[in-house]
């Protein structure tokens, strides 16, 4: 098997060929004028500008693969600069439906409505999209963000209030005729997490921008179209596999999530990383808070401490499911600058933190490659990125194809555990129960002499599992 080389990515949906699109008057989909529509950080994510309702108000949106809701904030809140104000728009239609998201930090309640978008450095043209209005918050407008609300990219499964609200990408791919694709590369490699939030960044809607990446692009295939889940069959620390059962990585699930900051990985992975990092780096004494992140470790600005941590490379199945692929990331990606004390000290944070429902390909691996989410041929494509470069030595690698004959055949778990299925589960025991309690509440009823003696052998045991919201 061999990987998509760049001259085969020509013919892949919604690449530079020159597609018709009804969308742009010109009859193609410029994928240049989406380079560098991005800016922002790492450590507070990164965002596009977007128009929203007539006349048009300008918002900065942090760009998400993790959820699924087009939101902004609708009110005035202390931690934003602007919001959207729906009274002002004379296109905007309430809908009248509250909706609540929660996400792995923060949460938020608004009104969902539509309204008409533009995109001033992306698709041509104006769209008709959900957009819910964010009237209350907890802890998700943070101080220092420059965005002011949130484009979930990832499928209609997570939507709230439910599936039936159609996401902001379908919306665009019905509407504009674009392909069901879009790529995604973020610029931050080496750059302050928290730096001045210009660092460039793109956002590529319906194909492939042969400029963002370099090489090959290897794909593998999505396993659920709810978040962006994916296989993960194996870690390796400095090229030493941590030897962990590669369904310890996909517990409970493995997602690329660019809305999240770090490479999250479950408790059992992380503990057998962080053994892996320390005994293989060349600091002999570290102090325990770095690697939970309640501590910096702080060098010299002259000194450059990632030539003291090892490469981290996570292997992911390949289409072919005989064969694998690995991404590594170099440690300018995970040892990540974030405060300057005086004038000789850079303090740095360590990129990896433990999770305990998921393996999440964040913000901190993403910054070394261009990723492509074809949901069209339901796959994640991986490239590297030109732009994940520090001092004008990559930070990131590419490498397969691998056997995959000393891992399992299936590393994910053949039960569905998200929101639907769990929610129609839900429903039908919740109806068992009635019709149960309604049957006791006739027997009840009928005079003892109808009634039959039971044996043992008519006990029922129900047991009911729990059910769990695994939001992000």
């Amino acid at each position: 098997l061999r990987p998509a080389s760049a001259s085969r990515q020509q013919d892949a949906p919604g690449a530079a060929d020159g597609l018709a699109l009804a969308s742009d008057p010109g009859g193609t989909l410029n994928f240049l004028a989406m380079v560098e529509n991005l800016q922002g950080d790492s450590g507070r994510g990164y965002y596009l500008e977007m128009l929203i309702g007539t006349p048009p108000q300008a918002l900065n949106i942090l760009v998400d693969t993790g959820s699924s809701n087009f939101a902004v904030a609708g009110v005035p809140d202390p931690d934003v600069t602007s919001y959207f104000n729906p009274e002002l728009s004379s296109t905007y239609r309430s809908q009248g439906i509250e909706v609540t998201v929660k996400y792995s930090q923060g949460s938020w309640t608004g009104v969902l409505g539509t309204d008409v978008i533009t995109m001033p450095k992306g698709l041509y043209g104006s769209y008709t999209i959900n957009i819910a209005t964010i009237l209350e918050s907890e802890n998700f407008f943070l101080p220092g963000v420059k965005w002011h609300g949130i484009l979930g990219l990832a499928y209609n499964a997570l939507a709230k209030p439910s599936s039936s609200v159609e996401t902001f990408f379908d919306s665009l791919v019905r509407q504009a005729e674009i392909p069901n694709i879009f790529s995604l590369q973020m610029c931050g490699a080496g750059l302050p997490v928290s730096g001045s939030g210009t660092n460039g960044g793109s956002l590529v809607l319906g194909g492939i921008e042969p400029s963002l990446y370099r090489g090959d692009i290897w794909y593998t295939p999505i396993k659920e179209e709810w978040y962006y889940q994916v296989e993960i069959l194996k870690l390796e620390v400095g090229g030493q596999n941590l030897e962990l059962d590669c369904r310890e990585y996909n517990a409970d699930k493995a997602i690329v999530d660019s809305g999240t900051t770090l490479l999250r990985l479950p408790e059992k992975v992380f503990s057998a990383v962080v053994q892996a990092i320390a005994r293989t780096s060349l600091i002999q004494e570290f102090s325990s808070d770095f690697w939970t992140g309640s501590q910096l470790a702080c060098w010299d600005r002259a000194e450059k401490p990632w030539s003291l941590f090892p490469k981290l490379s996570i292997y992911l199945r390949d289409e072919n499911s005989s064969r694998s692929f690995r991404i590594s990331i170099l440690p300018q990606l995970y040892i990540q600058p974030i405060l300057v004390i005086g004038d000789n000290l850079q303090c740095y944070r360590f990129g990896i933190s433990s999770s305990t429902n998921a393996l999440v390909i964040g913000a901190t691996v993403m910054e070394g490659f261009y990723v492509i989410f074809d949901r069209a041929q339901r796959r994640v494509g991986f490239a590297v990125s030109p732009c994940a470069e520090a001092d004008g030595a990559p930070v990131s690698e590419i490498e397969g194809p691998f056997t995959t004959a000393d891992v399992a055949s299936n590393c994910v778990s053949s039960v569905s555990f998200h929101e639907p299925v769990l929610w129609i589960a839900s429903y039908a025991l919740m109806s068992l129960c009635g019709i149960i309690l309604l049957v006791l509440i006739v027997l009840l009823l009928i005079p003892p002499r109808c009634q039959r003696r039971y044996t043992d052998n008519d006990v029922v045991n129900d047991e009911s599992s729990l059910v769990r919201h695994r939001w992000k």
